[in-house]
């Protein structure tokens, strides 16, 4: 529920919105977030719940997994 996460920081169309990071107003606009155009400061957009059945999150881990120590050096 929204009343149980707290405060919560997103970008607003057709409102002008501070940067939390450096308080300019200057946005990159992407299909889900908005970054700060001076300091990378990124937020996420208010209609994004609305785009492709919500914002999912996913954490990839590209590293190769080694078993034993020599597999990790290269040759």
């Amino acid at each position: 529920m929204a009343h149980e996460r707290g405060y919560h920081i997103v970008y607003r169309e057709h409102e002008i919105n501070h940067c939390p990071g450096c308080g300019h107003t200057h946005w990159y606009i992407g299909r889900i977030m908005a970054e700060c155009a001076f300091c990378q400061t990124a937020l996420p957009l208010v209609s994004s719940s609305m785009v492709a059945g919500g914002q999912t999150i996913r954490t990839v881990n590209r590293r190769p997994v080694f078993d034993r120590a020599e597999h990790a050096f290269a040759a």
